[in-house]
């Protein structure tokens, strides 16, 4: 899970250092893998071009005198057809290692002219896939300060090792809420959407299950907002993208990945001119097929969920959109889809057609159901700022409310399993700054689980999280206690006599080769094994 400093702040107010973030961080078990505190952009530089002259040897390279800011003028051949005097971009000198084309700079020579460093292209600096030109900045940039501050790409990026029971924090805003927990620095909350809705969402959903396939979507939202403008997302939104390493493909899909790892809440959009009728969410037919975003298609069967309508399936369910309806610039109306999915289906249907999705990954994992509707009005609000248009009415259907788990949490349980002593007021605020909500009093009380939290069962689980909170560091080593008598044997006579052999034959110049226990047929085959050659050697009995 990939995430920038500023992204963080938008949902936690502190003053913290990215190092304390960071620790704190691992102390509260969201273990950090690494850090890009984005150092490498230090060198480049806002430099503006004072003269663009023809290179005497070459009809397209320019060489330039190029003002960085730090005393005389340096000589740049350019090849860029944007190239001229008075441009101000980015300029890197010698000995500056360039991440896009992956070399470090030296003093070139070429055709003849001696060239001290280079303007800098978008893709040189991993900004953008255009190569087209050099950055063309405005012409108050100041000039001999870091690039990387004013164009805001000095912004760290943490990544954290997230471990499959904590589906809460497959989202910024959640990583906030458990560091705000700790003690560091406060949450901060927006207000609920507001906007006018106008009409029915005329596009209804069909939830085609019986019985206990109903846990296959338990809910299932959907939105049409007419007159919509599909262009690229805003500069800010592509720069979170790209920082955790998504590409930007149109406002309309950003704002869903956007909100997919802002607030943990996959969703997906549908052009509605695309859609053919209803949509049913249902088990898919043995045999059909879907051509999806990532340009496969995918042969289905009915252990598989599918969002489908009079074309056929449209949306693999909770995984992957399909190409068919999907967003481009031409769309006018869209519909947004926000849905529950079943985690075990989720995690099955993934894993036999071998889709890896940001979606799949939350969904497998649980994700919070009280936020389905929230989250396609948040992403209804993003969608009505960066591209117009105007909302109908939600459609909601499945979806029954969310029962708090109640969870018995005797004090007690804390001593006992972490031996750290912890009193009991610190216990109660840790959970209730964690989302539960903790009735009664005396040795034993009763958490109510929140929405976000799956994972929460038992007793144990709650210790875990007041453990944690309180500092797992907190826990001091301890000595095992002496034992006064003799040990008694431990190992089998079995054992012991397996163990001398492999020492011997060891000893010998021999190798012991552990292999695995099951492996498919044909894999066995190729090495000469396998049932197909057993049964080849089975003498004949006729």
């Amino acid at each position: 899970m990939k995430f920038t400093l500023s992204w963080l702040k938008d949902h936690l107010d502190t003053d913290a250092s990215l190092d304390a973030i960071c620790e704190r961080l691992t102390l509260i078990g969201l273990e950090v893998e690494s850090v890009d505190d984005k150092k490498g952009f230090a060198p480049f530089v806002i430099a503006k071009v004072l003269t663009a002259e023809k290179h005497p040897q070459a009809d397209k390279l320019q060489v330039l005198s190029v003002d960085t800011g730090a005393g005389a003028p340096v000589q740049v051949v350019c090849g860029a057809p944007n190239a001229r005097a008075g441009l101000v971009g980015a300029f890197a000198a010698p000995g500056t290692y360039v991440p896009g084309i992956d070399v470090t700079l030296g003093i070139g020579n070429i055709r003849g002219v001696e060239s001290r460093g280079m303007m800098c292209s978008e893709k040189e600096l991993e900004i953008s896939d255009a190569h087209d030109g050099i950055i063309d900045l405005p012409a108050d940039a100041p000039v001999g300060t870091s690039f990387a501050k004013y164009y805001g790409i000095d912004d760290p990026v943490i990544e954290i090792n997230l471990t499959p029971n904590r589906p809460d924090c497959t989202s910024i805003y959640g990583i906030a809420r458990d560091l705000a927990a700790s003690g560091m620095g406060t949450l901060k909350t927006r207000p609920a959407p507001t906007f006018k809705v106008e009409g029915e969402t005329q596009v209804k959903v069909v939830l085609d299950f019986a019985g206990e396939d109903k846990a296959l979507c338990p809910g299932f939202a959907l939105r049409l907002v007419r007159g919509v403008k599909n262009s690229p997302s805003p500069a800010w939104m592509q720069k979170r993208l790209r920082a955790i390493g998504l590409r930007p493909i149109n406002a309309l899909v950003d704002v869903t990945n956007y909100l997919t790892f802002d607030q943990g809440r996959p969703l997906h959009v549908f052009d509605a001119a695309k859609v053919k009728g209803n949509l049913t969410v249902r088990r898919a037919k043995d045999g059909e097929t879907v051509l999806a975003l990532d340009t496969r298609e995918y042969k289905l069967n009915p252990a598989n969920v599918v969002i489908a309508d009079e074309n056929g399936v449209e949306s693999i369910g909770g995984i992957m959109g399909g190409e068919h309806s999907g967003c481009d610039e031409n769309t006018v109306d869209v519909l947004i889809e926000s849905a529950l999915w079943n985690p075990l289906n989720i995690a099955r249907t993934g894993r036999e057609h071998g889709i890896i999705s940001d979606a799949r990954y939350r969904f497998e994992r649980g994700v919070d159901p009280e936020y389905m509707v929230p989250g396609i009005e948040r992403a209804t609000e993003l969608v009505l700022e960066l591209c117009g248009g105007t909302p109908a009415k939600l459609d909601v259907v499945g979806y029954e409310g969310y029962t708090p788990k109640a969870v018995s949490f005797p004090f007690a349980e804390v001593k006992r399993l972490t031996g750290l002593d912890i009193p009991k007021d610190e216990s109660v605020s840790i959970l209730t700054r964690l989302g539960f909500k903790v009735e009664g009093s005396g040795d034993t009380v009763t958490a109510y689980v929140p929405s976000w939290r799956p994972d929460v069962d038992g007793k144990a689980d709650l210790v875990e999280e007041v453990m944690r909170i309180h500092g797992i560091n907190e826990i001091k080593p301890q000595a095992l206690p002496r034992l006064s008598e003799v040990n008694t044997k431990i190992l089998t006579t079995l054992q012991i006599r397996s163990r001398l052999a492999k020492r011997a034959l060891a000893a010998r110049g021999m190798l012991e080769a552990v292999t695995w226990s099951f492996i498919p047929a044909e894999h066995a085959a190729l090495f000469g094994g396998g049932f197909a050659r057993t049964q080849a050697r089975k003498p004949d009995r006729g």
